[in-house]
C-alpha cells in the first residue's frame, strides 16, 4: 500500500487556496491513500535538481509537487502552485536527509548558490563572522546536522541578518540550528532540544519498512512531515489547515508531550506561541490514552485560571480528540470553578456569597483602617493579606510574625506586624459575619476539604498559564491528585505573567528539578513582531517559579513578515478614526474580520470602537460582554491573553493609561510591589502584542506609554 506524506509547509499553504482547488486537491491525493494512484501520471521535468521531485495535475491550472522514493512505494506531497511556478520549483529544489537526525530536508540549490556567490562578494569587504571556526569548529556544525555543503556558505555569513535572508532557501533543520547559536544557545542546549528530540520521537514513530528510504525519513521527520494513514485521516487534515498544531509537533513539544511517563510533577515553559498550551493538549491527550477502559469519566483534570481560557482549551480539545471514550476522560474546568464547586458541597451545596469587586474590596480595607487607626493604607493591607497569608496559608498572629516576606518592600517590625494582624483579623471576620468569601479564601477551603480526605478526585492534572495562579490555588490544585508519577503537568512562561503572584513550587510540595523543559520556537509571530515585542521587556529577567531566572535566549521565530506598525494621534476620536480605516486595509485584504484583533487597557474603550466599526459597517464583537457575536473580536488586554489572531491593533498605549495607574502600588507605599506591578503591566502589553500572528499596529493618542521607548521616538 503507498504511504503518503504531507509537509506542513504544504498544508499552510493549502489553506489559502480557493474551495474548489482545495476539493480536487483530496480528490487526487485521495488515490494516493486508497492504492489506486498508480493510473495517475506523475511528470518529470529537465534540467532539475533532484529527479524524485514530479509534478501531479489538480486542474488545468493548478499541479502539485512529489517526492517519490526511490524504492517502495512512498510519496511526499510538497506544494500545489500554479503549473509554470510549480515547474519553477520543482526544477530549484532537492531532498536530502539529514545526517544527524536522518529526517527529510528540502533545499533550494539555485538560491543558495546565488546567495553564496553574494556572501563571497561580501566577504572580501566585511571581516566579521557571525561563525568563525574558531568559536563553531567543523566537527560541532556537523554533530548538529549542518552538513558539509552549508558548512562553507555559513563561514561567510558576517551577522544575523544576513543568515536570516537565508531561512527560506536552507534545509530548516539546519537553519533551526544556526540561529539557536547565533541567538545564544550553547551546541550541548541544541543537541538535546533539537538533534536528541529528533531521535527520540523517531523511535516512537511507527516502524517504517526498512526497503523504504523515503518511508523511513518521512517517518524522522516529525514536526514537518505527516503521515497519511488513509482518506478519512487525509480528509480530517485538510478540512482544518489552520490547526496545524493537532498533526505537526515539533520534535521538541512532542517528547515532552509523550513523554512515557515522568516520576513526578513536570513542567514546559517558553516565550508566546511557543506551544505550551499545544503541549498541554496533547498531554491530556496523551494521559487519557494511557487510562485502563474501565477508568472512570473525567479523571484526568485540564485546568486554567479563567472560565474564557478553560473555554479555549475545551474548543481546542475537541478538534484533539476525536475518540468520544478518550474525550470523555478528561474534564476541563477553571481553578476558581471547581474550588468553588468542591466548598459548596462541603457546606451543603447552597451557592457561595463571593465578593468580586476590588474597589469594594479596598474600601473595606480602608475603613477598617480608619476604626482601628492603624497607619497602613488600604492597598498595602490588601496586598499584604493576599500575598503574605493567604499565600503561606498563615493562621495565627505568631505564625505571621515568624513569616518571611519575600517580594515586600517595606519592613515591617513586630509592633508593626501586629498591628496588621489586628486588620486581617477585621477583615476576615466581616467577610465571616456576612457569610462572603473571595475566590482566594474558596481554594483555600477547598485545598483544606480535600487535604482531609484519603481519595483524592483525579489522577491527573494537566495546568495552562500556570504562571498566574497564586499559592492559594496552588495548594489547592496539589490536594486534587495523589502525589506520584504523572499528577501534575505545567505550562508556563513568568514573562506573561500578568497578575503578580509570586511563587515558589518547591515550597508547595510541586517538585520539577530534573522534569523542565524549555520550549524557544515561536510558531505563531513572525520574526519581526516577536523581536519588536521582546524588545519592550528589555531589563526584565522574571524568576522561573523554581529558584531560578527565565530568560528569553535562543527565542526565536520561524517565520517572516512585515515590521510592526506604530502611530501616535492627538486626540482618540483621530485614533479610533484611523483604527477603523487600517482594519478595513485588513478586511479588504482578504482577512477574515473574525481574524482580526483588537486589544485595549480598558474596556470603555474596546465598546467605543466597536461602536465607530459598526457605524462603519465593520462587524464587532466585544469580548465578555455577556453574549456572542461575529466579527472583529475586541477586548481588554486581560482577556487576550490566550488567544491568538491574524492581524492585531493594540490601541489606546498612552501615557497615564498603560501603565494604568489604578493598578500601580504607589512607590512611597511600597517601592518593591511598585516595580512589580509596573513590571506585570509590561508583561501585559507584551501579552497583547504577540496575539499578533502576521500583523501587529500599536496606537495611542497624546503621549505614548513610556514602555513603547525601546521602540518609538515620539515627537516634541
Amino acid at each position: 500500500m503507498a504511504t503518503l506524506g504531507m509537509h506542513r509547509d504544504f498544508l499552510l499553504e493549502f489553506a489559502a487556496l480557493e474551495k474548489p482547488v482545495q476539493k480536487r486537491v483530496f480528490e487526487v491525493f485521495e488515490k494516493f491513500t486508497a492504492a489506486t494512484h498508480t493510473g495517475l501520471h506523475l511528470e518529470k521535468l529537465t534540467h532539475q535538481k533532484d529527479p524524485r521531485l514530479r509534478t501531479i495535475r489538480i486542474t488545468g491550472f493548478w499541479r502539485g509537487v512529489v517526492l517519490k522514493g526511490e524504492s517502495g512505494d512512498s510519496y511526499l506531497l510538497l506544494k500545489v502552485l500554479p503549473h509554470d511556478k510549480a515547474n519553477d520549483w520543482a526544477a530549484k529544489h532537492r531532498a536530502s536527509v539529514n545526517e544527524a537526525t536522518q529526517g527529510i530536508e528540502i533545499r533550494n540549490d539555485v538560491a543558495l548558490e546565488r546567495a553564496t556567490a553574494g556572501l563571497r562578494a561580501l566577504a572580501a569587504e566585511e571581516p566579521t563572522r557571525l561563525f568563525p571556526a574558531s568559536d563553531y569548529p567543523d566537527k560541532v556544525l556537523r554533530s548538529l546536522g549542518v552538513d558539509e555543503e552549508i558548512v562553507p556558505i555559513i563561514r561567510l555569513i558576517p551577522d544575523e541578518e544576513h543568515l536570516e535572508a537565508l531561512h527560506k532557501v536552507m534545509p530548516e533543520h539546519q537553519y533551526d540550528v544556526l540561529l539557536g547559536l547565533a541567538t545564544g544557545m550553547k551546541p550541548e542546549a541544541i543537541d538535546r532540544e533539537l538533534v536528541q528530540a529528533y531521535a527520540r520521537t523517531a523511535g516512537r514513530t511507527s516502524g517504517a519498512d526498512d526497503g523504504d528510504e523515503l518511508e523511513a525519513a518521512m517517518a524522522r521527520s516529525r514536526g514537518r512531515v505527516a503521515l497519511v494513514s488513509g482518506p478519512v485521516e487525509l480528509q480530517g487534515i485538510l478540512e482544518r489547515p489552520f490547526d496545524a498544531w493537532r498533526v505537526f509537533l515539533h520534535p521538541s513539544q512532542y517528547r515532552v508531550a509523550y513523554h512515557e511517563r515522568y516520576a513526578g510533577p513536570a513542567r514546559v515553559t517558553g516565550g508566546p506561541g511557543t506551544g505550551k498550551t499545544v503541549v498541554a493538549l496533547h498531554r491530556a491527550y496523551h494521559l487519557a490514552r494511557q487510562l485502563p477502559e474501565d477508568a472512570p469519566d473525567g479523571c484526568i483534570l485540564l485546568t486554567t485560571f479563567t472560565r474564557d481560557l478553560a473555554a479555549e482549551l475545551e474548543r481546542c480539545l475537541t478538534l484533539l480528540v476525536e475518540e468520544e471514550n478518550v474525550r470523555a476522560k478528561i474534564r476541563v474546568v477553571n481553578v476558581d470553578a471547581l474550588a468553588n464547586e468542591i466548598v459548596r458541597a462541603e457546606h451543603g451545596g447552597a451557592p457561595l456569597k463571593m465578593v468580586v469587586d476590588q474597589k469594594e474590596i479596598t474600601a473595606r480595607w480602608a475603613r477598617i483602617a480608619r476604626r482601628l487607626e492603624v497607619d497602613f493604607t488600604d492597598v498595602f493591607l490588601d496586598q499584604e493579606w493576599r500575598q503574605i497569608v493567604l499565600a503561606q496559608a498563615l493562621t495565627a498572629p505568631e505564625e505571621y510574625l515568624k513569616a518571611p516576606r519575600t517580594g515586600r518592600g517595606t519592613a515591617l517590625p513586630p509592633l508593626k506586624r501586629l498591628q496588621v494582624w489586628r486588620a486581617v483579623t477585621a477583615f476576615e471576620e466581616q467577610l465571616r459575619q456576612a457569610g462572603e468569601w473571595t475566590f482566594l479564601q474558596v481554594c483555600a477551603e477547598a485545598a483544606r476539604v480535600l487535604d482531609g480526605r484519603e481519595k483524592r478526585p483525579y489522577r491527573h492534572v494537566v495546568i495552562d498559564e500556570a504562571q498566574d495562579l497564586h499559592p492559594a490555588q496552588w495548594r489547592f490544585l496539589r490536594t486534587l491528585v495523589t502525589p506520584g508519577q504523572d499528577d501534575l503537568f505545567l505550562a508556563g512562561d513568568t514573562y506573561q505573567r500578568i497578575y503578580g503572584n509570586r511563587v515558589s513550587l518547591r515550597s508547595l510540595g510541586v517538585r520539577v528539578v530534573g522534569r523542565s523543559h524549555r520550549l524557544r520556537i515561536n510558531y505563531r509571530t513572525t520574526q519581526e513582531i516577536l523581536a519588536w515585542s521582546a524588545s519592550l521587556l528589555t531589563g526584565e529577567e522574571p524568576d522561573d517559579m523554581d529558584g531560578g531566572n527565565e530568560t528569553l535566549a535562543g527565542y526565536r521565530s520561524t517565520m517572516h513578515g512585515e515590521r510592526p506598525e506604530t502611530a501616535g494621534y492627538a486626540t482618540k476620536p483621530e485614533e479610533i478614526e484611523a483604527l477603523v480605516a487600517r482594519l478595513r486595509d485588513w478586511t479588504g485584504a482578504g482577512v477574515r474580520a473574525e481574524d482580526i484583533g483588537v486589544a485595549v487597557r480598558f474596556v470603555q474603550l474596546g465598546r467605543d470602537i466597536a461602536q465607530a466599526l459598526e457605524q462603519a459597517g465593520v462587524a464587532a464583537c466585544v469580548l465578555g460582554a455577556g453574549r456572542g457575536g461575529t466579527g472583529v473580536r475586541i477586548g481588554t488586554m486581560h482577556r487576550m491573553k490566550g488567544l491568538e489572531f491574524r492581524c492585531v491593533a493594540v490601541t489606546g498605549v498612552n501615557d497615564g493609561t498603560v501603565p494604568m495607574k489604578s493598578a500601580v502600588t504607589a512607590v512611597e507605599v511600597d517601592a518593591q510591589q511598585h516595580q512589580e506591578d509596573l513590571n506585570g503591566e509590561l508583561n501585559l502589553l507584551f501579552v497583547a502584542c504577540t496575539r499578533a500572528r502576521e500583523a501587529l499596529r500599536v496606537s495611542w493618542h497624546g503621549a505614548p506609554s513610556p514602555f513603547l521607548a525601546p521602540v518609538v521616538n515620539p515627537r516634541p
